[in-house]
């Protein structure tokens, strides 16, 4: 069973809201299936469905609005900002519910640009997309868009909601029991059938400005390509009609999700690491510059690159391997050996306490000597060093 997450889209008034109702009713009475319903509007004051993830639970938008001294929609993004702070936190709470539901469906709020082009809104959608195929479902209040310089308006912020998210989009337009959409397919798919729009708008509208008419033709042949990655749908949340269609539209997107967007969204997240990477090595790099360390951590002497200690040095062969004192290696030998015991004292067999009584003593002695000498070494140093 594959969970899949639509995050629904639209400006105020567009009917969102009623289609997050009968799309949830829809998948309860015809699916028999119950979807996870997610509400991310902190300002709505009633819902007509039942939440599993209500942001309201969590963030007090009045409080917001009270505390931080801001207006309605700067709360909104306020509110989404400390929303999204958790949102690892919902993120693993759907996954621990995949085994029973099929469908997550996100509510968002109707300022669509608090929630499209904030940093909170790209967190949230990026955190659904990673984790699970996401479908942006894009509702346009089809009575409205009757007009062509609206319907291209909404059309563009269409087209930048789809670059911005990365994501498989489908525009459904609703109200079809006010307006049936078939002007809008045939605008999306006839070039001319738009132009003679646009020049019975201008007819009509004897105010209406050549420039923008001009304008509003040059993006029709621009968004051609773009229509022809759509999936488009006619529903009436008041009827619910067309939802079969909307689901079977979800279903394709689900696909196309896994064959394309999912390879590119890896591939991106990728290349972020590997960038992220880099940035570290080279910070990590200025700092030990800055501080005149080596890559191995050692202080640099000024205007000396060689290596300081031996350990440095690049190793060879028989680094750190002990010769055996063999007869031949000590012929080779030509100096004189130091012996830590007068020549009287060095006997044959073992010595002990019973052979030398005072072993113990000189021991404390030259033990005491030699810590005496190393730290007056060491003090020096440290004193030289803070000297230079």
């Amino acid at each position: 069973m594959t969970l899949s997450t639509v995050i629904c889209i639209g400006m105020a008034g567009s009917g969102k809201t009623t289609f997050m109702q009968r799309l949830n009713s829809h998948f309860r009475s015809a699916k028999k299936e119950v979807p996870y319903v997610i509400n991310l509007d902190p300002a709505v004051l009633k819902v007509p469905y039942g939440c599993n993830i209500d942001i309201r639970d969590s963030i007090k938008y009045n409080k917001v609005m009270e505390t931080y001294g801001l207006g309605p929609n700067g709360a909104i993004v306020t509110s989404l900002n400390l929303f999204s702070t958790k949102i690892d936190q919902v993120i693993n709470l759907v996954e621990t519910k995949q085994d029973k539901y099929e469908h997550v469906i996100v509510d968002t709020p109707g300022q669509i640009e608090c929630f499209v082009w904030s940093a909170s809104g790209t967190i949230i959608t990026e955190s659904f997309a990673s984790s699970f195929p996401t479908v942006i479902a894009y509702i346009i209040d089809t009575p409205r868009n009757t007009n062509p310089t609206t319907f291209m308006s909404n059309m563009l912020y269409a087209c930048s909601i789809l670059y911005k998210t990365k994501l498989p989009m489908i525009i459904v337009f609703n109200k079809t029991d006010v307006t049936k959409e078939d002007f809008a397919r045939e605008w999306m798919t006839d070039f001319e059938s738009f132009q003679r729009a646009i020049m019975d708008d201008q007819e009509s509208n004897e105010s209406g400005s050549g420039y923008m008419n001009s304008l509003v033709n040059s993006m029709s042949l621009m968004l051609e390509e773009f229509y022809s990655q759509l999936d488009v749908v006619g529903v009436s949340s008041y009827t619910g009609d067309g939802f079969d269609a909307f689901l079977k539209a979800v279903d394709d997107k689900v696909v196309e999700y896994d064959s394309y967007y999912k390879q590119e969204r890896d591939q991106i997240l990728r290349q972020k690491e590997e960038d992220e990477k880099k940035r570290k090595e080279q910070s990590l790099t200025g700092l030990m510059k800055d501080l005149g360390l080596n890559e191995k951590g050692k202080k640099k002497k000024q205007g000396e690159d060689e290596a300081e200690v031996i350990s440095d040095i690049e190793e060879s062969e028989n680094d750190g391997i002990v010769e055996p004192d063999t007869e031949e290696n000590v012929n080779e030998f030509s100096g004189d050996r130091d012996y830590s015991f007068p020549e009287n004292d060095r006997l044959e067999g073992e010595i002990t306490e019973k052979s030398h009584p005072d072993l113990q003593e000189r021991y404390q002695q030259a033990f005491e000597a030699q810590a005496k000498t190393t730290s007056s070494s060491v003090a020096e140093d440290i004193a030289k060093y803070i000297r230079q």
